[in-house]
């Protein structure tokens, strides 16, 4: 906390020396937010800003690729990497979401953010995060159906089901996190207007109100539970009879195999849930022990490392992905001879 004092202290005496306040009452509706980028580490925002940088770029290159590697190919034109493209467009508009801000602090001190700008920015993270968990459960289903009813598997994951999965996913996104808006909106804001974070999320703008935020910590704890949590049970209990059918196969070679289209998706499971529930327990249970910007630092590495990743996960693992992306660059390389 005397970190995050301290930082906020220069903030102000920088505001000021510009002729700037800090304001309060409704005026932050008015002049917006600064994000002060991560408190106690900002002699070091020029360093930190070019390993961030990196893995943003490679994320979009990765996600990129991949994307146009299974919209080219008619082969992988499968439930699995339809799934797979929507995961990566979910993951590199969650980066964008958050690292072009926080670049522009790190690189120009751009600290200031409209109050609209900062719901906007909240309202996308959350959304992506919760689009990012569906689009896992979905990928653990058409697993499930893959491996439990390989027979039925054309005509159960049609089209015309994928594409009400996909409008499901988008539809319960924006269901969850569209009144947070309105419950941020309705706060009476008299504090100073400063966000010891790199990005605006719930909570950080719902503590610059003086107003009663139970109803902001319940609805977010519920919302948490009812998507991502639930999506983890049910993902879980996919694996369950996938792992039981699998220990039911007669040869080893089939059990290896059944696994084997498996093991990609776990590690993607694993490196986006993993991140996200050791920095909501590190902050519920140890936000005292650990400095401030350990919570700040995970959340940032969060939107960029997952994103940066899937695509290597699964372009080593996917001979199908690694076969189409060959040959979508010879493609290339012959129509530019």
């Amino acid at each position: 906390m005397a970190q995050v004092r301290r930082a906020l202290q220069k903030i102000m005496a920088l505001l000021s020396a510009h002729g700037i306040a800090a304001v309060n009452n409704s005026d932050t509706r008015v002049t917006g937010c600064l994000l002060t980028g991560i408190p106690g580490l900002e002699h070091l925002h020029i360093w930190l800003s070019i390993p961030f940088c990196t893995m943003y770029i490679a994320s979009l290159a990765g996600n990129g690729i991949l994307i146009c590697v299974i919209l080219s190919q008619p082969s992988l034109h499968e439930p699995m990497y339809i799934f797979l493209s929507m995961l990566a467009s979910a993951d590199v508009l969650l980066s964008t979401s958050t690292m072009p801000k926080a670049l522009a602090n790190f690189w120009l001190g751009s600290s200031h953010i409209s109050f609209d700008g900062c719901l906007t920015q909240m309202f996308f993270i959350h959304f992506l995060f919760v689009a990012d968990s569906a689009v896992l459960l979905a990928m653990a289903f058409d697993r499930y159906v893959a491996i439990c009813s390989p027979l039925r598997y054309a005509t159960i994951l049609t089209s015309k089901v994928i594409g009400k999965i996909a409008t499901a996913t988008l539809t319960r996104s924006f269901i969850i996190m569209f009144p947070s808006i309105f419950l941020l909106k309705r706060l009476h804001y008299c504090r100073i207007n400063i966000i010891a974070h790199t990005f605006c999320e719930h909570m950080g703008i719902a503590r610059l109100s003086c107003s009663d935020i139970s109803i902001n910590v319940w609805y977010g704890l519920a919302a948490a539970l009812l998507s991502t949590g639930l999506d983890i049970i049910l993902i879980a209990v996919s694996y369950i009879h996938i792992l039981r059918a699998v220990f039911c196969l007669p040869s080893r070679e089939a059990r290896s195999k059944a696994l084997s289209t498996c093991g990609s998706h776990v590690c993607v499971i694993l490196l986006f849930y993993i991140p996200a529930l050791f920095s909501v327990f590190a902050y519920r249970f140890g936000g005292r022990r650990i400095p401030r910007y350990v919570h700040i630092l995970l959340a940032n590495l969060y939107v960029v490392i997952p994103p940066m990743l899937n695509p290597i996960i699964y372009g080593v693992r996917t001979k199908q992905i690694l076969e189409g992306a060959k040959q979508m660059f010879s493609n290339m390389a012959k129509e530019s001879k």
